[in-house]
């Protein structure tokens, strides 16, 4: 059995098309973009192809897309490369509580360093209150990071108001949009964004390519050292390839994700009604409305999730137990704990997210066997 996936929040596969766009990148066409010859200028025209190709995705200018090793480093170059080159401005950052760890875990770094940063709360839905984010913002807060789409329960937060916020009064505004990218706008302008991270692997490209928007005038100070790549931005030798799967990932993203979105959001609902129908004490956490299309999170009681998720692989269904990078962590979820989800509840969380393979069958597969298996588990507990 092939099984059923539906851990597509964690990683994608790579889509037949990007492999294609791909392929001639790693065989025929190897140079390496710096270099004058032949096979160097193919490599170099390719990096600007895809370079043009996601900005006009983005709604920005080429040269304010940087090519990175993912949505990790990005996040990482946004938030510590902005930090470093403008604390003449301050000292002061503001996130919420429940960002990825690679924003999080950033933000802490910083308070070692003497910053001073601002954790918002979330309601037990997930969304930040845009008056709490007013009342943070002060005369030195630089920078403002608040993720598109979380991770884990799939809130969609309200980037759009938040950049207006920003905007009117000058703050730096960087969003983590690697969930949001296959499903939502990325359009930087109509956002109000000074950085954006992407991430190829959440959208059927390949793995290690990522992509951080900086807008034009934004100051940010390198945290790579080496050759001159990237506008002396982002050093090291460019993936090809990859760069030129982000870019062909990306423009089937954005160009089918109405059409896929609706498909999903049928998908999503039947899910969610079966399993918290039929499932005694089976409850959802998230919004019922405003999440990403293809995210459901869900709380078992009496169930622990890593139990959950083991069972469930023995009948060809791949599922989370929450976020992929905390997959082998006997620590509760920050973003559970940031919605006060009940303490015994925090443990019995699970992920399903679909994706692009995902049919009608899958989910009355899911939902002629997961039930009966939940209640088995219960009676041997």
């Amino acid at each position: 059995m092939e099984g059923i996936y539906l851990d597509h929040a964690a990683t994608t596969y790579l889509a037949p098309e990007v492999l294609q766009a791909m392929l001639p990148y790693f065989t025929e066409l190897y140079g390496n973009a710096e270099s004058v010859h032949f096979q160097g200028k193919k490599a170099k025209i390719a990096i600007d192809s895809a370079r043009e190709e996601i900005a006009k995705h983005l709604n920005c200018k080429s040269s304010e897309i940087i090519f990175t090793s993912g949505g990790t480093e990005s996040n990482n170059l946004a938030i510590f490369g902005t930090a470093y080159a403008n604390k003449g401005r301050g000292r002061h950052l503001v996130t919420s509580k429940i960002e990825h760890s690679s924003v999080t875990n950033c933000f802490k770094e910083l308070e070692k360093k003497g910053f001073e940063v601002t954790w918002l709360e979330v309601d037990n839905e997930g969304f930040i209150s845009l008056g709490d984010l007013k009342k943070a913002l002060r005369k030195d807060t630089m920078l403002v990071s608040i993720m598109y789409a979380n991770n884990e329960i799939g809130t969609i937060l309200p980037v759009k108001e938040i950049g207006e916020i920003c905007k009117e009064q000058n703050i730096p505004f960087h969003t983590d949009a690697c969930q949001a990218a296959g499903a939502l706008s990325l359009d930087t302008q109509d956002l109000n964004l000074t950085l954006l991270t992407l991430n190829a692997s959440k959208i059927y490209g390949p793995k290690g390519i990522g992509a951080l928007y900086i807008k034009t005038g934004h100051e940010i100070k390198p945290t790579q050292f080496g050759g001159s790549h990237e506008r002396n931005i982002r050093a090291g030798t460019h993936n090809v390839p990859g760069i030129v799967g982000l870019a062909k990932a990306l423009q089937l993203a954005q160009e089918n994700r109405e059409k896929e979105n609706a498909r999903l959001i049928a998908l999503r609902n039947k899910l969610i009604t079966g399993l918290t129908t039929m499932i005694p004490e089976c409850t959802l956490n998230g919004p019922k409305n405003l999440r990403l299309p293809n995210n459901v999170n869900i709380s078992i009681r009496a169930v622990h999730s890593a139990d959950s998720v083991l069972q469930l692989d023995e009948l060809g269904i791949y599922a989370s137990p929450g976020s992929a990078c905390k997959a082998g962590s006997s620590q509760p979820s920050h973003v559970l704990e940031a919605i006060n989800l009940p303490r015994n509840l925090r443990h019995t969380a699970i992920r399903l997210t679909l994706g692009h393979k995902t049919t009608e069958e899958d989910i009355d597969y899911v939902l002629q066997n997961v039930p009966p298996l939940i209640e088995k588990m219960r009676k041997c507990a």
